[in-house]
């Protein structure tokens, strides 16, 4: 398994960082939408759409979305509005989890795929999917096209998310007592979490002290990351909860040794819109 993950990592990650850097922004868009449909394919499985008639409708309406949404973010005020209702949406996730998390046999394991027929309908929450993924996409879009610093902030924003994973693993495991939530992940612990923080304003300094930013802006930006790696750790466990509520280990098998799409940008999806929202905020992105 190990060895299948570092196969996966030594071909792909040199390949998103030629993309990030290489590509003009209107090539990079197109490939990010094409991870965010397989994301949706796999979204599709998770809360019951198994049918491949039913999936492939799913992959329509993401892709009207993803259309869509690249239309109305030619108006600032309107990609502006789709970052921060994205921000508000991961505000409750983050109710629903500790809900769930609560009482997992409660009124979110209705959700649970085998149980099509319950409140709410399978295609009420296939929505919720274009709500977690086309924000994410759009916040990837509006830092890659930014002039101050275009493609590094998205390498930034990615540092940030893994770094901060694997300082909450190397945490987690050396120190972790106080599990987070235990019923939607348990391997991870509020030790763990500290640990990722830790590593993420470390990144956040350097990569602000490389920008050439001066002090203000660098504590801003520390302040920002740090919100941001919060958010991305709501976007993990949120993952987490619907495969549990599926019942299932991962969202699909298109990496190997990683499982699927989802469970490899299931971070990004809550990080980038708070990313990109809060440079907005600051000046650095328009």
């Amino acid at each position: 398994m190990l060895r299948q993950r570092l196969l996966t990592i030594a071909v792909l990650l040199p390949l998103f960082v030629w993309c990030v850097l290489a590509l003009p922004t209107p090539y990079f868009a197109l490939i990010i939408a094409l991870m965010v449909l397989l994301g949706a394919w796999e979204w599709a499985g998770l809360v019951g759409l198994s049918g491949n008639g039913e999936r492939v409708a799913y992959l329509v309406i993401m892709g009207a979305a993803l259309g869509g949404a690249a239309w109305l973010a030619s108006v600032p005020l309107l990609r502006h509005a789709i970052l921060a209702g994205a921000v508000v949406w991961w505000g409750v996730a983050m109710v629903w989890i500790r809900r769930y998390s609560r009482d997992p046999h409660g009124f979110l394991h209705s959700l649970r795929a085998d149980r099509p027929r319950s409140f709410p309908p399978r295609w009420l929450f296939g929505m919720l999917g274009v709500v977690v993924l086309l924000p994410a996409w759009l916040g990837l879009v509006v830092l890659h096209g930014n002039a101050f610093a275009g493609g590094y902030l998205v390498l930034l924003l990615m540092l940030l998310v893994w770094g901060a994973d694997s300082g909450a693993y190397v945490a987690g495991r050396l120190w972790g007592r106080t599990k987070l939530a235990p019923e939607v992940s348990p391997g991870k612990s509020w030790e763990g979490v500290y640990g990722g923080l830790a590593v993420a304003l470390l990144l956040a300094l350097g990569g602000g002290l490389w920008f050439g930013l001066d002090w203000r802006t660098l504590v801003t930006l520390a302040l920002l990351s740090f919100v941001t790696v919060l958010f991305s750790i709501i976007g993990d466990l949120f993952e987490s909860m619907v495969k549990r509520l599926a019942g299932v280990k991962d969202s699909g098998r298109l990496l190997p040794g990683h499982g699927g799409m989802l469970d490899r940008i299931d971070s990004v999806t809550a990080a980038a819109p708070v990313f990109a929202l809060g440079l907005i905020w600051q000046g650095v992105v328009a």
